[in-house]
This record gives structure tokens, C-alpha cells and sequence, in this order.
């Protein structure tokens, strides 16, 4: 035990030693990853043992990979890509594979090897280039997307290459159509089942847990649900990843994607970390030193045809010079499947130990070249002549189609935040609301107004927010401590956006300021000045001297109201919610009593319940007209005391008074 402790503790130190290093002389921490494995491997100082459990776990590493790119898609989207990923994924496996065939066959490469080699050099590594897309921020645009849909079909046609390679080691071809029509039966019905859970279950299974609001019990809930995905599609004989990628497709509709995304990045990069380490330690660098020209002269061939079969692939399917040729820098490299298939094809003998050697030198250093060329890619493009704007850097294109600019940021949107959001509207101020409660992000989006759902502490979020873009940042909870957290993830990603911030009382004001805030607006104070106005006013005081005073007094920081008497009363001026009048959204069906119905003649306001606005076909209507007809899939915002609006909701839905 004590060994296996001192192996991990000194893989760690190296880990930290090594992306440090590579990252201060601007190298990626892919890199660093590898050179640790190659350090810590059996072929280097050999202080870490290759085992299952360590690849097993550096295997999760892929699976939550799989999961957050999942978040980042839909069915919709999925299909809106049906032609890059069957039609240009399928191109490019199939042109790759049978021209390695070819050159092979001719190297006096028996049909078999040439065959198994052919298919492992078509795979493309989706760790390493789904990884860089997401650091980058090169994900949605058209580059990344061609790389995605590729890489979707190369995760899809390995499993009938799992099936395939054992079968040709064992002259049993007469079954391979057997065994392909049952494994694809069986990959349709696990996906069926994924998706029939992914649409029903789990986004209930959310609601209820986020209505819990324990940070814990979310984190642990979307582990569980991405493991369950991946150990689902594993029984079934599919690739782990593909099942967590379905999972996070399905919840990718839902509007905990944000906070689904932000819980699994920690987990998911430090796993990804341990299975690059895993990959670095399969590189034997005395091989490579017997071998160097040979291999040099394999990766040379390989970077150029693999690049020319998916630009010309992605050229026939119309698309841009510099997206295919970007596309094929992408995807040149090997893929870790390759390692999985080099391993079965070792087992069954359809390749020697030495080809095995060979092939694995050239995955792992192809990996290892693949962030330099990558992050090269508009220096290549525009030495090529090929970049459509080459006074223009790589990185001006969009870094996402829904990216917030100049606008303010609302951490809650409970009562308070819907205020500051209803004022902020009539003036074309943009905003975005961030809110941990599901029910009113549910209402909120039903409304039509840009809440995220996610917890406002941390830093992913607050990016979804564009929190670097924002004019001013608005925290309208009263918890301290909870604002301290919140105000440093805000300084440490835009240092010089302005904060404001609501609190009971002025006892922490000036610990507020040194923390960065811009302005503090303490409740009780802020009650007291508007208390004070109405007294004056009714006293006979004129207004103009009324707002000279108010105005003095808040410039100043409240001076005249920081001292007063202490009694032992206690304030007791919270009210009962059921005697405030709340808003409520009601999504009207096809089949609900309100239905082709006036207004006025549903006699709402009998019940003390107005229709407070009518959201149709993406507009909104304000205090609609009592003689205006309600149509199904009407939104309506209701006003009124919760049981009466609770009662009028079920009258419209059912008609049941």
C-alpha cells in the first residue's frame, strides 16, 4: 500500500512539475501529460506499474469528456449534422482505410495486416482534439464542427471493428454478418433505452434534485447519471463513451446544462490528465531511437494523407478551403481506440509485437504533435494563401453564436432580480439572470427571459454569462458570506467590471468596498431614506430639497444613519407570502378549457387573478386586452395571491372552478 501511495504522490509531483513547465515555455498541458507517462512508464524510470485499474480509470476520463461534449448538442443539432457525421465521417473512414489497404498490400503487407493497420490509421483521437477544441473555444464554429462530426462516426464504426477483428483471426467470416446484424440490433436498442431515460427520467430526476439546492447532491447525481450511461452502453458491447455521450445529449436540452458542464469539468480534466499519462507510458523510447527514420518517414506519410482525404471529403461537401484544410490538421493523428484495436489485433496475432511497438510510437507521438500544428493552423493556412482574411487573426471569428456583450449580469432571479430585469428591459439594457432555483429558471425561460440555471459561485457559470463582457454585475442575495465567494470568481475573471450588491444592513459596507464592489446598497437604510421622503413629503417639505438631502446622504455613505438608539426589539417586518401578490407562467395545451376563448369571458377578474402579459409566437404583449382570444400555446403571465392563482391556473387548464 505504502508503494502504490509513493507512485501516486510521485506522479502527481511530476504532473504539476511538468504542465507548469509546459505551460510557462507555451507548450499545451497535453504534452506535459504525455512526457509524465513517458517518465513514470516501464520504458522510463518505471516507477508506475501499467495496470486495468489505472487504465480503467483514465478510461472515465474519456467517458465524462464524452458526457460534457454530449451537453454541448442536441437531437436537433445532432440531426441538423447527420450529413457531416454519416456523410463526411463515413467518406473519410472509408477513403482512409482502403487507400492504407492499398499502400500497405503493396509493402508485402499480407491482406489481413493491411487491413487491420488500414482501419486503426483512420481513427482520429476525439480525447486529444475535442479537448484542445473546448480550450480554444473552437467548439461551435464550423472547423470544430467538421472535426465533431467526424470524430462521432470513427466512435460509431469501432464497435463493428471490435466485432470484426477477432472474427477474421478466427477464419469465421461466415458469421460476421451474423454478429454485425446483433450488435447493431443491440446498439439500437440501447440507444432507444438511453433516450427514452434521458427524456423522461433524468430531467426529473434534476428538478428534484436541485430543488434540494445542495451543491454535494448535484455533483454526485451527474457522475452518477454519466457513469450509468457509459457502464449501460459497456454491458451492451458498445464503447462507454458513446453511452455518456448520449446521456449528455439528452440533458443537453435541458437547462441545467450549464451547471452540468461546470460540475463535471474538474473531474473530467483531471481524468484526462491520468489517461494521457496512460498513453505516454505505452511509448518505448529506445524503439523509437532504433526506429527514428522509419518512423519519422510513417508520421510524414500519415500527417499527408489523412489531411488531403478529409479536405477533399469535406471540399465535396462544399465546404470552405479553410475549414476542410483546418478540419484535416485536426484530425491526422491516431486515436486512443487505435490502442484498444492494437491490443485485440496483438492478442489474436494479426499483428507482431514489433508492428504493435511501431504503431503505438506513432500514435503517441502523433498526439504529441497534434496541439503544436493545431495552434498553427493560421500561420499554415496563411502561408498557403488559403485564410479568406488574412489581416485578420484566427481567433477575431465568434467564439460562440450566444455570447452576451455589454449587458448586465443578475445573480438571482428571485423577486428582487425580476425587479432590476423589469426595469431594465423598457431601456433595451441587455441582461442575463443566473438562478439555482429550478422552478423559477423553468418559469423564467418560460416567459421568455435569458436565465441560466447554475450556481453563481462558480467561475463556469458566471463565463456563460459573459461576465467578462459585462458592463455591471448585480448580486441581489444578502448572504455575506456567500457574496464573498461570488465577488472573487467575478474579480478573478473580469478584475474590472463594476459590482453591485444588496445587503440587510450597513455593518459591512466598508469590507464590502475594499473587496471591490462598486456599490452597496444596504435594505434597511435604503427603507429608511424612502420612509423618510414620504414623512418630509407629507410634512410639506418642497421635493426638490427632499432629493438634494436623499441624494447628499447616499453620496456620503449614510453618515447621518450610521449611528441610532439600540433597543431589544426585534424588527419583525417580514410578511406572510401568502399575502403578497406573485406572477405565475401558464403554458396553454391544445386541449386546455381557456382555449379559443376572450378574456373577458373567462372572468378573471372576478377571481382578483389579470393576465399580466401574453407571450405569442416569440412576442409579448403587456396587459393584453380583455376582449383579446387566447390560442393554444398561449404563455400567460397571471398577477395574484398564490391560491388564487393556483385556482385560476387549474380553471384555464380544465375549466374546473
Amino acid at each position: 500500500m505504502q508503494s502504490i501511495n509513493a507512485q501516486i504522490f510521485g506522479l502527481l509531483v511530476a504532473a504539476v512539475l511538468f504542465v507548469w513547465f509546459f505551460k510557462r515555455i507555451g507548450l499545451p498541458p497535453i504534452l506535459a501529460y504525455l512526457a509524465t507517462g513517458v517518465l513514470a512508464g516501464s520504458h522510463g524510470i518505471g516507477w508506475l506499474a501499467q495496470s486495468h485499474e489505472i487504465e480503467f480509470v483514465a478510461e472515465l476520463g474519456i467517458v465524462f469528456l464524452l458526457f460534457s461534449l454530449g451537453l454541448e448538442f442536441s437531437i436537433s443539432r445532432l440531426m441538423a449534422m447527420r450529413n457531416l457525421v454519416f456523410g463526411l465521417g463515413s467518406l473519410q473512414v472509408g477513403v482512409t482505410s482502403l487507400l492504407f489497404i492499398i499502400i500497405l498490400y503493396c509493402l508485402d503487407f499480407s491482406l489481413l495486416t493491411s487491413f487491420t493497420i488500414g482501419t486503426i490509421m483512420a481513427l482520429s483521437s476525439t480525447a486529444v482534439v475535442v479537448k484542445l477544441l473546448k480550450e480554444t473555444g473552437e467548439l461551435n464554429q464550423r472547423r470544430g464542427q467538421l472535426a465533431v462530426g467526424v470524430l462521432l462516426f470513427q466512435d460509431i464504426a469501432v464497435v463493428p471493428l471490435l466485432i470484426i477483428l477477432p472474427l477474421f483471426a478466427s477464419s469465421g467470416s461466415q458469421s460476421i454478418g451474423w454478429a454485425l446484424a446483433f450488435a447493431l440490433t443491440k446498439g439500437a436498442f440501447v440507444c432507444v433505452l438511453l433516450w427514452a431515460i434521458g427524456k423522461w427520467v433524468l430531467p426529473k430526476v434534476f428538478n428534484e434534485i436541485a430543488q434540494v439546492r445542495t451543491d454535494e447532491l448535484f455533483v454526485l447525481t451527474t457522475i452518477l447519471v454519466a457513469l450509468f450511461a457509459g457502464l449501460l452502453t459497456y454491458m451492451f458491447g458498445l464503447s462507454m463513451a458513446l453511452g455518456a455521450f448520449l446521456a449528455g445529449m439528452m440533458l443537453g436540452e435541458s437547462h441545467y446544462r450549464h451547471q452540468l458542464e461546470a460540475d463535471i469539468r474538474p473531474f473530467r480534466d483531471i481524468l484526462m490528465g491520468l489517461f494521457f499519462v496512460t498513453v505516454g507510458m505505452q511509448l518505448d523510447i529506445l524503439f523509437v531511437l532504433n526506429h527514428s527514420l522509419l518512423i519519422i518517414g510513417a508520421l510524414l506519410g500519415l500527417l499527408i494523407l489523412k489531411i488531403t482525404v478529409v479536405a477533399l471529403s469535406a471540399r465535396l461537401m462544399h465546404e470552405r478551403n479553410q475549414d476542410s484544410l483546418a478540419c484535416g490538421i485536426m484530425l491526422w493523428q491516431m486515436g486512443e481506440f487505435g490502442f484498444v484495436l492494437i491490443a485485440l489485433a496483438g492478442q489474436h496475432q494479426l499483428l507482431s509485437s514489433e508492428q504493435a511497438s511501431f504503431l503505438i510510437a506513432l500514435g503517441v507521438l502523433s498526439m504529441a504533435i497534434t496541439p503544436f500544428l493545431i495552434d498553427k493552423t493560421p500561420f499554415i493556412l496563411n502561408k498557403l494563401g488559403i485564410l479568406e482574411h488574412p489581416s485578420m487573426t484566427w481567433e477575431s471569428e465568434p467564439q460562440s453564436s450566444t455570447l452576451y456583450n455589454d449587458h448586465v449580469v443578475i445573480c438571482g432571479f428571485s423577486r428582487v432580480g425580476q425587479t432590476i430585469a423589469r426595469f431594465l428591459k423598457p431601456e433595451a439594457i441587455d441582461y442575463v439572470a443566473i438562478e439555482s432555483n429550478p422552478i423559477l429558471v423553468q418559469e423564467g425561460k418560460a416567459a421568455g427571459e435569458p436565465v441560466i440555471f447554475g450556481y453563481v459561485k462558480q467561475k463556469d457559470i458566471l463565463k456563460c454569462a459573459g461576465v467578462e463582457r459585462a458592463r455591471l454585475v448585480i448580486i441581489t442575495f444578502t448572504e455575506l458570506e456567500h457574496a464573498q465567494v461570488v465577488i472573487d470568481a467575478i474579480k478573478q475573471l473580469a478584475p474590472n467590471v463594476k459590482i453591485l450588491i444588496r445587503t440587510r444592513d450597513d455593518s459591512q459596507l466598508d469590507y464590502l468596498k475594499e473587496l471591490g464592489v462598486t456599490e452597496v446598497v444596504p435594505e434597511s437604510l435604503e427603507a429608511s431614506l424612502m420612509l423618510v421622503s414620504h414623512v418630509l413629503s407629507m410634512s410639506g417639505v418642497p421635493m426638490t430639497r427632499i432629493v438634494r438631502r436623499v441624494s447628499k446622504e447616499r453620496r456620503n455613505r449614510y453618515p447621518l444613519m450610521q449611528s441610532f438608539y439600540a433597543g431589544y426589539f426585534k424588527d419583525s417586518e417580514e410578511i406572510s407570502t401568502d399575502r403578497l401578490e406573485y406572477l405565475h407562467v401558464v403554458a396553454l395545451p391544445p386541449q386546455a378549457f381557456a382555449v379559443n376563448k376572450v378574456i373577458e369571458e373567462l372572468n378573471l377578474a372576478k377571481r382578483r387573478v389579470i393576465v399580466k402579459a401574453l407571450r405569442r409566437e416569440g412576442q409579448e404583449i403587456d396587459t393584453p386586452d380583455e376582449q383579446t382570444t387566447l390560442y393554444a400555446n398561449d404563455v400567460l403571465v397571471l398577477q395574484g395571491k398564490p391560491r388564487r392563482v393556483e385556482r385560476v391556473e387549474h380553471y384555464l387548464l380544465d375549466g374546473i372552478e
